[in-house]
């Protein structure tokens, strides 16, 4: 069992997946400052100038005692956060598409073509032995 595992574990699979998580992480973080800072700025340009990622629809207004301070916190659906989100899982999914397309396209560069054996075929080579045979 210990075997299997260490070939597992050394197999090219294993680490090809560490690796694959490791840059989706990676990935995430850089698109989702991508999103946040560079596109839904556009996109709540064009929402008459409001964030757009800060959009919601509440519920429940916040509770505020005489002093001023929050006893209970506002119930609010954020869409706008929701659809940050999407565009981040889009824009992720789509990175990781090309990313595993050129994989692929790698891979499949490095697969060898076997060669032709040179010399006589195992057909030729049993017809002389036969032939030898049939002599003595």
């Amino acid at each position: 069992m210990l075997k299997e595992f260490k070939k597992f574990i050394t197999g090219g699979n294993v680490i090809e997946f560490a690796v694959a998580v490791i840059m989706a992480g990676a990935i995430g973080l850089v698109v989702k400052g991508f999103v946040s800072n560079i596109v839904m700025p556009v996109v709540g340009l064009f929402t008459g100038g409001v964030s757009f990622a800060d959009q919601k629809y509440v519920l429940t207004e916040a509770v505020l005692d005489a002093a001023g301070k929050v006893t209970s916190p506002e119930n609010a659906i954020t869409y706008g956060a929701w659809i940050d989100s999407i565009i981040n899982l889009i824009i992720v999914g789509f990175v990781m598409f090309m990313m595993i397309r050129q994989y692929n396209k790698m891979k499949k560069k490095e697969e060898v073509v076997p060669e032709a054996p040179k010399g006589p075929s195992q057909e030729d080579l049993l017809g002389e032995i036969r032939d030898l045979l049939a002599k003595k």
